[in-house]
Order: structure tokens, then C-alpha cells, then sequence
């Protein structure tokens, strides 16, 4: 794995983080369809809403660290530590800075102006869904599937890569 990009693709821990982000943000597609009865793509570039991709991506990060690397390892220890702050502020700053926003678009005199973005950040439910679909998706990946360069060598895609 000389190559810097082979050696990025052979990032499990990379991998499968993303995968959780990326499965928890594509799921709100599919909420949106079930609870609301609409099609509507555009959630899948939102912030805010169930469950919080954010908290997928940071706690399953952290799982796939501790995995590789051991759950007492000081690098589990940062990420975790890391997890938890992202995910508090996801559901403390951020959710108070979108309730800042409602109030303002609500003002008299500030009709003219385009409304300021409310869906920041998520209800601890939100976050705490995101926070448990993380480590699932990334423990399984690491445990079963290993890093994209393993899947693809498995597949036949790709042999002896160097």
C-alpha cells in the first residue's frame, strides 16, 4: 500500500464512519417518505432531522477506532471524547441557534429578508438514534467486511495492490 490513495481506501476506520454518515443522512430520505408521504431529495443535503447523520459519523468513528485499536487505547479515548462533543453540541448549541432563528424570521420588518435556516441541529431522540446506528453500521462493517480495498479484493475487483 505505497500509494497514498491505496492506503486512504484501506482506511476502515475512514470507511465505515462515512458509511454510517452517509446511511444515516440516506434513511432521513426514506423517514421523509413514511411520515410525511413526500419524495423530497433535498433532505439529503440538510442539517437537522431523524436520525442525526452527524452522531452516526463521530460515534461510529470512535466504535471502528476502538475496534481497531482496542477500547482502552488513548485514541478511543479522543474520539469518544470527540463524539460527545459534537453530538451535545448537535443537540444543545446548534438546536438553540435554529430556535434563535424561528424567533428572528418571526420579527416584524424582517419579511423582505430571506428566512434564516431553522432545522440546525436535533432533539436528543434524533441524536441518540444516530449515536447507536453508528457503531452498528461501522462494527459490522469492520467485522465482516473490512476496508474498501479488502471488499474489493474479495469481489475479484482488485488482486495484489502495491
Amino acid at each position: 500500500m505505497s500509494h497514498p490513495l491505496w492506503a486512504l481506501l484501506d482506511n476502515a476506520v475512514l470507511a465505515w464512519g462515512l458509511a454510517a454518515c452517509g446511511l444515516a443522512q440516506l434513511s432521513k430520505l426514506f423517514i421523509e417518505l413514511l411520515v410525511h408521504r413526500r419524495w423530497r431529495p433535498a433532505v439529503l443535503i440538510e442539517t437537522g432531522g431523524m436520525p442525526s447523520s452527524h452522531s452516526a459519523l463521530v460515534s461510529g468513528t470512535a466504535a471502528a477506532i476502538g475496534f481497531e485499536q482496542g477500547f482502552d487505547a488513548p485514541l478511543f479515548a479522543l474520539a469518544a471524547t470527540i463524539a460527545f462533543v459534537v453530538m451535545y453540541d448537535a443537540s444543545g448549541v446548534r438546536r438553540a441557534a435554529g430556535r434563535t432563528a424561528e424567533r428572528v424570521n418571526s420579527l416584524s420588518g424582517v419579511e423582505a429578508l430571506p428566512p434564516l435556516k431553522t432545522t440546525l441541529g436535533h432533539s436528543r431522540v434524533e441524536v441518540l438514534v444516530g449515536s447507536l446506528m453508528g457503531p452498528l453500521i461501522a462494527l459490522c462493517g469492520e467485522a465482516w467486511v473490512g476496508s474498501p480495498v479488502v471488499l474489493a479484493q474479495r469481489l475479484g475487483w482488485i488482486s495484489g495492490v502495491g
